[in-house]
């Protein structure tokens, strides 16, 4: 059990049936009335953000929610397979629990597969990756503004922007947060 006084940004406890995780808190003493804990979760299932006060004595069941390395190994489907890097099991998830940073992910890559009690929710990338740009106009230096881009195809079928001097066959790396281009590799 955890206090809604002791919250800290990243703790997961359940509320409702539901598995929520602190993005941001606040202790609030006004000068008139109690005291209260202002807070905006997150549902790590569905991903709904809300912003909720509680009362610092209030208690909820700590939520543990795991994350485990496993194999991303191929597709079939709306079927992708990940393998448990300890025992080899392959384990299918479908394509709705993998998210938008998930077309950054090619075969063999090591993800963090999210579960609570046994469910499966959802799937963490590498943060950094680095992948072949395969398509992309080629860039000329001169009559540009800073900071110009062009878009480029990478191997994984994703589309990103990318300064003008990256060429087809070059190697780049990108944070899946953002899916942003950060530098070549």
């Amino acid at each position: 059990m955890i206090s809604a006084g002791d919250f800290r940004n990243g703790v997961t406890f359940e509320e409702d049936g539901n598995v929520l995780q602190v993005v941001e808190f606040q202790h609030v003493k006004p000068g008139k009335g109690a005291a209260f804990v202002r807070t905006k979760t997150k549902n790590v299932i569905t991903g709904a953000v809300v912003e909720k006060s509680y009362n610092p004595t209030a208690k909820f069941p700590t939520a543990f929610v795991e994350r485990k390395d496993m194999e991303y190994s191929y597709n079939d489907g709306d079927l992708y397979y990940f393998m448990d890097q300890e025992s080899y099991e392959l384990v299918p998830i479908n394509k709705s629990e993998l998210g938008d940073n998930f077309k950054f992910v090619k075969e063999n890559m090591v993800c963090k597969v999210l579960s609570y009690k046994g469910n499966v929710f959802g799937i963490e990338p590498p943060t950094f990756v680095e992948l072949q740009v395969t398509a992309t106009e080629p860039g000329f230096a001169g009559n540009t503004a800073t900071n110009a881009t062009k878009p480029a195809t990478l191997e994984t079928g994703a589309e990103i922007r990318v300064p003008l001097f990256v060429n087809e066959g070059d190697m780049i790396r990108i944070d899946t947060r953002t899916g942003e281009y950060m530098e070549r590799a």
